[in-house]
């Protein structure tokens, strides 16, 4: 087995076996390094107690990123999105957008939202079986035809999308989040800043549009987030214009790839275990407990990132201020010191205490939104094809922070 600093890592130079399971070198690094000191100068954490204590310290540990993604992007579009939106900020900046959309995702309008879900759900599922029908028993894909479809339609009934100009969401989400991969191709940059532009234009047009028709302030987020705070201590506060128009585009992006992630990894992990499937299908009490177990054990983001504010110390390694640290949130979900047995797939797993939608401040505010999708996608599915089963390898893309399948071609068995 290696021995402690040799366990050779690199974020930026990542090989296809790495994007096909990293669970290993996580591991590894888990046993021998788990404060892995980078070439870059940053340290990457892989113990859940480690990620915990960075996630619970915002004043430490911040999420800013205005000096780190300067070299990334320069002076571009990119840059501009990504140290405006939610994610990536600090208070109060963050609390004031935060306030603003968790108000329109309370438990209670949520709850609001599963009639309409469950009958989209249904649509794709009829879908997919007419499909599969015409084409001579061709299959069908869970990713394209399933998974992707859900969270579009959600984040855009949310926004109050228009039907017709849903289209090209996909391409701008996958776009604008390929750009935060470790290392940015010229076409990726180029890609996700043309995509930004796009998205913003017609942005443009929508709020122009809502502030002249405004939507129910309750339940439309956009509403809410341009007419800002309407009573308590915060009434009157507003956003400016690029934080309008960021975080527009950030609800799409969180609510978007991440939830196609889980969709198509619940899926596809339960036809990869038989017997969790089957053990679901006979106890459908179950689904849940396995939506939090594929969100453990095949966590949608994978990685996250925050900066030392001063000097700091995790996992007895001592910390300069300015240090970048990436919490591999793929590797705290399967450390031993919290989850038994952690490389077994048990949708009945209880307690889980998973990382999958970060801690602390800046804990998902969709991650309500998130479970109810997942949970009625793969609740609905088995029902209607409980004997599915894949019909070749499903592809992945080459991305480290998000942790999905491209593609997963699929046999419909009634």
């Amino acid at each position: 087995m290696p021995e402690p600093s040799t366990v050779p890592f690199d974020l930026r130079h990542l090989d296809a076996g790495f994007y096909a399971d990293p669970y290993p070198v996580y591991r590894a690094l888990r046993e021998h390094e788990p404060v892995k000191r980078l070439p870059d100068g940053g340290v990457l954490l892989t113990r859940w107690a480690d990620c915990v204590q960075v996630y619970k310290n915002a004043a430490l540990f911040a999420s800013d990123k205005t000096r780190e993604f300067r070299p990334k992007y320069g002076d571009s579009l990119l840059y501009e999105h990504h140290t405006t939106s939610l994610v990536f900020n600090d208070p109060p900046r963050h609390t004031r957008v935060r306030r603003l959309i968790a108000g329109a995702l309370t438990p209670k309008a949520i709850a609001a939202m599963e009639p309409a879900l469950a009958a989209l759900v249904d649509r794709l599922i009829v879908a997919m079986g007419e499909k599969h029908a015409t084409a001579a028993g061709r299959p069908v894909d869970l990713i394209a035809d399933f998974a992707s479809a859900i969270p579009i339609e959600v984040i855009g009934n949310l926004l109050g999308v228009p039907q017709a100009d849903r289209g090209p969401l996909r391409g701008w989400s996958l776009a604008i989040l390929g750009a935060l991969e470790p290392v940015v191709t010229p076409a990726a940059f180029e890609w996700g800043n043309r995509s930004l532009r796009e998205f913003i234009a017609y942005l443009e047009g929508l709020i122009a549009d809502r502030r002249a028709h405004p939507g129910d302030y309750d339940r439309d987020v956009l509403t809410r987030l341009i007419e800002g705070e309407r009573e308590g201590e915060f009434a009157g506060e507003m956003l400016s214009a690029p934080e309008l128009l960021h975080n527009c585009i950030f609800l799409l992006n969180a609510g978007h790839e991440t939830t196609t992630n889980l969709i198509g990894n619940a899926l596809v992990a339960l036809a990869q275990h038989p017997g969790e499937r089957r053990r679901l299908i006979d106890e459908p009490g179950l689904l849940r407990t396995a939506v939090e177990e594929v969100l453990r054990y095949e966590s949608s983001n994978q990685l996250g990132n925050r900066i030392t504010t001063a000097a700091a110390e995790v996992g007895g390694v001592a910390l300069a201020p300015g240090t970048s640290i990436t919490l591999c949130i793929g590797a705290a979900n399967r450390d031993p010191e919290q989850f038994a047995d952690p490389e077994r797939f048990d949708i009945a797993r209880s307690p889980n205490r998973h990382l999958a939608f970060g801690s602390g401040i800046h804990q998902c505010a969709g991650m309500g939104l998130a479970r109810l999708e997942g949970a009625i996608a793969v609740g609905r599915f088995l029902t209607r094809f409980p004997r599915y089963r894949l019909s070749g390898a499903p592809e992945r893309g080459a991305r480290a922070r998000f942790r999905g399948f491209t593609a997963a071609p699929c046999i419909l068995e009634p």
